[in-house]
């Protein structure tokens, strides 16, 4: 609690809950006013480079910045009790990733601000992949000659959230499905919607034909190429498969989707 204690004088808070740990942060939720709202401190800098595209975002799509000070945000809480991922697994797949698409669609709508120039672009974000690529060969290396293509001719450019999922779209009742913990990216549209076929879990994600059946759904949603679209999956899963790499651990699940991603493309 020492660590949240600063803030919860500044700015008169009072706490509502357990306190929560993940890899990036540390969260508690707090009242404000006798409102809801949730204290997060970014442990790593790239939580605090998302927190820049969710104040510039100012509640449109996202969660709302109510305060910020360095690594601490007060946000406004999820209060609604609808879930995306429990919508998923219970057989409504393809209605959750049309509202996880919808909420995309907002967080690219042009703004009148310029984005923050913190917005690392997806040339970087892609970095690991190409030694991983020279040293594996095969599957990662067949992606990113696919992502080399993507990269060096980006279509639709805007600011990214990076991470969109079926836990990073929460129901904050009368406001609707509202984003939250953006990595803060910027680089073709595409791109994030190709988290949706890894997520919410492995046995929906890898479940037979579901990752053709989404593509369809998602395609027709963001009306984006289907082919570009299956080729951000690809280009993703192997990412993600070499950063686990760096780290001396190998990614089943995300080689799995790649495989699925590719022979989908070998269809096209």
């Amino acid at each position: 609690m020492s660590l949240f204690a600063p803030y919860l004088v500044r700015w008169s808070l009072e706490p509502d809950g357990a306190e929560i740990a993940t890899p990036n942060s540390r969260l508690l939720p707090v009242r404000r006013s006798g409102v809801a709202a949730m204290l997060k401190i970014a442990t790593e800098e790239e939580e605090r480079l998302g927190a820049d595209l969710l104040a510039w975002w100012a509640g449109d799509g996202a969660a709302r910045v109510l305060a910020r000070d360095g690594a601490a945000l007060l946000l406004e809480r999820a209060g609604g009790t609808r879930d995306l991922g429990a919508m998923a697994r219970s057989g409504a797949d393809a209605e959750a990733a049309e509202i996880l698409c919808a909420v995309i669609a907002r967080l690219h709508t042009p703004r009148a601000v310029a984005p923050p120039a913190s917005c690392v672009p997806l040339e970087r974000w892609f970095a690991a992949l190409w030694p991983a690529a020279a040293r594996e060969g095969g599957l990662l290396a067949a992606g990113a000659r696919r992502t080399r293509a993507l990269l060096d001719a980006p279509r639709d450019v805007v600011p990214l959230h990076g991470d969109v999922h079926h836990d990073n779209v929460l129901d904050f009742g009368a406001r609707g499905w509202l984003a939250i913990d953006p990595k803060g990216l910027i680089g073709e549209r595409g791109f994030d919607y190709a988290n949706l076929f890894r997520n919410p879990d492995d046995s929906v994600a890898l479940a037979p034909g579901r990752l053709s059946r989404l593509a369809d759904v998602v395609a027709q949603a963001a009306s984006l190429d289907r082919e570009r679209l299956l080729t951000w999956v690809l280009a993703l899963a192997c990412v993600s498969a070499a950063w686990l790499g760096e780290e001396g651990k190998t990614s089943p699940s995300d080689l799995a989707v790649a495989e699925l991603a590719l022979a989908e493309l070998d269809k096209q």
